[in-house]
């Protein structure tokens, strides 16, 4: 198994000076059929993906660890865990989003679970990337809002979006995911993502309800620094060809 990679943030960092655009695939390992992984990986591996994201807001699947282990000898991607909970804590990856729910005010999501997740995470080599997550109202209700009990902003209201990315970036947020859900009829509003990468200056993370190469590229103009895609790809594994 190969080593883990280190300074994923500083890799972010350096990207995003370099105007170098990222691009990860979300994996949830309840929507994982084995018997097609070896062809998934292959998919992966042959994409423009820079990053690996692991995850799900709720994982009922007893293969994450084995998961991990495929994904580690088979590619040669940074593995990032995107956790709904603690119990989505895997050793072997190579980071993990430490995920706070800014848009939403239900204290298991903004505090409780990363209590919980600390002593877990000080025993692992983790790079630990402390995120500002922030949900934007995406057309219906979406696994996110249902698990976690919160409303998602309104998309209009770019003013309330932007101070809840700012109120992250000084509470001392390395990164700011704009997330419209899994399975969203609607991505995070271009105008959106391009108001806050002109008011913050930490990377943006933007995901959900983007379906084409066309939407990742409006993102990425928009000002996006990483994208994530994942219902789209899980649909269509030759998504980039």
């Amino acid at each position: 198994m190969r080593q883990k990679i280190p300074n994923i943030y500083q890799q972010i960092i350096q990207a995003k000076t370099d105007g170098q655009k990222l691009l990860a695939i979300l994996l949830d390992p309840d929507k994982i059929v084995w018997e097609n992984l070896e062809d998934l990986l292959f998919k992966i591996n042959q994409s423009p993906a820079t990053h690996i994201f692991v995850g799900g807001s709720i994982v009922t699947t007893t293969i994450l660890e084995e998961l991990m282990t495929e994904l580690k000898q088979k590619t040669n991607l940074p593995v990032v865990i995107f956790p709904g909970d603690p119990s989505q804590i895997s050793p072997q990856a190579d980071a993990i989003l430490f995920l706070s729910l800014l848009s939403g005010r239900n204290a298991d999501y903004l505090i409780e679970y990363q209590v919980q997740a600390a002593p877990i995470l000080k025993k692992t080599n983790l790079e630990v990337l402390s995120t500002g997550y922030i949900l934007i109202e995406s057309g219906n209700e979406t696994a996110v809002a249902r698990v976690s009990k919160t409303q998602p902003l309104d998309r209009k209201d770019l003013d309330l979006v932007l101070a809840t990315a700012q109120a992250g970036e000084m509470l001392g947020n390395k990164l700011v995911y704009l997330e419209a859900g899994s399975g969203a009829k609607k991505a995070v509003p271009l105008e959106m993502i391009a108001l806050i990468a002109q008011n913050i200056e930490i990377p943006i993370i933007v995901g959900g309800g983007i379906v084409d190469l066309q939407g990742i590229q409006e993102a990425y103009n928009a000002g996006a620094d990483l994208v994530v895609i994942g219902t789209a790809f899980e649909n269509n594994s030759h998504f980039f060809d």
